[in-house]
Parts: C-alpha cells; structure tokens; sequence
C-alpha cells in the first residue's frame, strides 16, 4: 500500500513548510523602509532567534540546493564577516533595545571555513549587540572534510552547544557521484574532536534519493552513523530543481531513484534509526529519548522554521547575511542574494533586505494549521479556528486534493479532525498542502512529495 501511495502522490512538487507562505511568494514591496519599521516595533524583553549565513564552501556538492559559492582563498570570507558583524549592528540599532537571543544558528555553505579567531570576533560583535541568553543555544552547520583543530577549539571556547554535520552517505560510489568524498574516519575525528571541546549535541544530516544509491547503502551509512550516536538526524530527499541550480546538471539523471525506490530508501532508514532507540520526529527527523526534540513532541510543543523541526519558541528570527530570511510578527524579509550586492548595502549602513511578505489574517490561520500538521501529524480546524477567531470553515480546504489522499488512505478526517495516517507520515506535505491557498503558484519551485 504505501508504495502505491509513493507512486500515486509522489510526483507532485510540493514545500517542505518551513515556512508559510513560502518564498517564492515574497515581493519587493516589502524592503528596507518596511523591515526598519517592523524592527521598531520589537520589545527588548522578547526572545528571538539569530540566524547568520556564510555563503562559502571549498568545493561544491552537485546536489547542493543552498545559496553559497566555491572559494579556495580567506579574503573573500574575511570581508563578508565584517559585513555581518555590521549588519547585526544595524539591525540592533533599528530595533533600538538590546534584544535577548535564545538561539543562536550559523548555516551556510561551511561556516567553519572562517578563519578562528574571525569566528571568535563575530561571536564577540553579536554579544555586544544582543543579549545572549546564558543558556542560549548556538548551533553551527560543519563539513568534517574541512575543520580544523584550532577551529574546533574555538567553537568550544565561543559557547557554541551544538554542531550540524553533513553526512549524506558514505556510499563511496554515491559520493562520487555526487563530488563529495568523505571517509567514515574523516567524520568520526571531527565528533572527537567536537565532543573534546565541548560541543556535545550533535546531528547528521543524511540524505536519500542521490544518485546510485540504494537501500542497502542508505541501510551501511546509517549503522556506521550510529556508531557515533549523535543525539539527532535529519533526513532530507535530493531535491533534484537543475534548473534553479545548475550544478546539479552534473548529477546523471538516469541513475536517479525513482519514488517508490526514495520512498524505500526513506522508510529503511526510518526504520533503522527507530530500531537503534530515536524517535521520529515530524517526516524528516529523529531525536533520543532525552534530546529537546523528543521532549518538545512529547510535550505537544514542537514547532517548524527554516532549520526544520525545533524546539525553539520564538516567533521573531533575525536573518543575517546574503539571502537569509527573517520572521517579524508582521511577515517575512530577505536579504538580496548576491554576495557582491549584500556587501555593498552593508557598506552604506543600510539593511540589505531586497523582498518579504506581509501576512493577512488568512495566512496566519492557514500557517497554524500547516504547522500543527507537519508537527503532530494531526489538527482539529475547530480549535485552531477558535484560537484566531474564527468558525472552522472547510472552505479553506482544497477538497479535491484531500479527498484524494483520504480515498488513498493517506489521511483520515473525522469531524473537524484531520490526521495523516499511520504509515503515511512520508506524505504530511501533501495533506499539508490541501490548505495552502497560494500553492498553483509555485509548485515548480518545490522538491517531490516523496
């Protein structure tokens, strides 16, 4: 039955839903003028979360789907520091108080690519403009192909609790294939090393859908992970999007799975992981018991962002750096993509905003609704219409779109009750997606379903 749900749903381009609307839907009337004002209205007592993007790399991976550049020198990423460290001090002098940070992020790219004692500097310059929480955490993305000793050493010293390793597979013909060579060996130094600094809460990132892989090679990478035992997983599928990314036209699409083969991938490794004492959380993560992820699904807490599933309560998220995206009360904002036009922004003291999105009322209730989806695998419309006001009004459903999966066995709907299925997890974006009113527009910009 589910592979048929794979094959019969798994086509369809669908958001991942860290976000709603998603951003292909933001526009350039929301710019600098309008994210000065939103930063004004921002209280010094509320927490708020920091996201900082360093947009370099060593080499490129054809599967990337970020924004970020292959640089083999240190200058281009010293200047773009100091345009960070900048930035967040001219987004603390709009906001006009010294906000308190309760999360901390730096994604990329390889933000450990920085040389240390630059890292040690911006970490200085972001606890002189905010106030970091004395238990704020401050969480770092790391290729283990290119940290260093000292850097590692750094980390430690700067406060930073949590790493994000890329692992992907360790599949050597998948690597290959991918133009990402990386030895079992190579990662295990680097959570050595890490946990020796004191950066102890650890995540591998994995990947299925790549090309040449296989269950039985998604199967050997996750039991050599699990050697590790970090305290979380994500678990993406390759967005194959050539066309938005043109690295990726390097990847042979002949030797891509097809989606009753991710879906096998996908599950396997579910499987394995669930075996070896995680919990899944949401359809693309797996915590321990004890980690802050469990206890926040456990806990009916858990919430969906732009790093994925999260712990993290707070509804402000100041972005940072070329392309980052920011959530204000009132909507979204993103810097302009370029490195070369953010650079230049930050050099005439202005924010680098290039586009957002206001919300209406309809997108905060649509919103609500996605995100207790995605997160609990479940919603009851009555509530969450009560909650913003409103009569639960299944006008707001794409009906066709539920019916079907309903009819699939995908979801069920009882009442005002809609629930993904026990085995269906693999499709919550699509039962998520029955009640996204801007999607016609910008399924093309998104991964498969499955």
């Amino acid at each position: 039955m589910h592979s048929e749900l794979a094959r019969r749903h798994g086509l369809d381009r669908l958001p991942r839903y860290t976000s709603y609307p998603t951003a292909p839907h933001f526009a350039s009337k929301v710019g600098e003028a309008e994210y000065r004002r939103w930063l004004r209205t921002i209280g010094g007592q509320q927490s708020a979360s920091l996201y900082l993007h360093v947009p370099f790399c060593r080499s490129m991976c054809w599967y990337c789907g970020c924004h970020t550049s292959v640089t083999k020198r240190d200058d281009p990423i010293a200047i773009y520091i100091a345009g960070l460290m900048t930035e967040a001090q001219l987004v603390a002098d709009a906001i006009g108080e010294k906000l308190p940070l309760a999360h901390i992020h730096f994604g990329g790219g390889t933000p450990t690519i920085m040389a240390p004692e630059t890292f040690a500097e911006l970490m200085s310059a972001l606890r002189r403009a905010y106030l970091v929480q004395p238990d704020a955490e401050i969480a770092v993305e790391i290729d283990p192909r290119t940290l260093t000793e000292p850097m590692t050493d750094t980390l430690g010293a700067c406060g930073v609790n949590r790493a994000s390793l890329g692992v992907q597979s360790f599949d050597p013909a998948v690597q290959r294939a991918i133009n990402r060579l990386q030895s079992f060996d190579q990662t295990a130094a680097s959570v050595d090393r890490l946990r020796d600094a004191g950066v102890t809460k650890l995540n591998f990132d994995l990947l299925y859908g790549l090309p040449l892989q296989t269950v039985e090679s998604c199967l050997d990478t996750v039991a050599r992970c699990i050697e590790l035992r970090p305290d979380r997983f994500s678990v993406f599928g390759y967005a194959h999007i050539p066309s938005f990314k043109k690295h990726q036209r390097k990847i042979d699409e002949a030797t891509l799975p097809d989606s009753v083969d991710r879906h096998r991938q996908s599950e396997s490794i579910a499987e394995a992981l669930i075996d070896a004492g995680y919990v899944r959380i949401g359809f693309d993560h797996f915590a321990l018991a004890d980690d802050n992820l469990a206890v926040a699904k456990q806990r009916g807490t858990l919430r969906r962002n732009f790093q994925g599933y999260t712990d993290d309560a707070a509804d402000i998220l100041i972005g940072l750096g070329a392309s980052s995206i920011g959530r204000m009360h009132q909507g979204y904002v993103q810097n302009v993509v370029a490195t070369r036009e953010y650079l230049a922004r930050i050099a005439e003291n202005r924010l680098a905003t290039a586009r957002g999105y206001a919300f209406t009322q309809d997108d905060r209730f649509r919103a609500d609704i996605i995100e207790r989806i995605m997160c609990e695998m479940t919603v009851d419309l009555s509530q969450v219409a009560q909650k913003h006001g409103r009569t639960s009004d299944m006008a707001i459903v794409d009906r066709p779109r539920l019916e079907s999966l309903i009819a699939d066995g995908a979801a069920t709907m009882i009442g005002d009750r809609i629930s993904v299925s026990d085995g269906a997890e693999f499709l919550v974006r699509s039962v998520a997606s029955a009640f996204d009113a801007h999607l016609a527009q910008s399924s093309a910009s998104h991964s498969r379903a499955v």
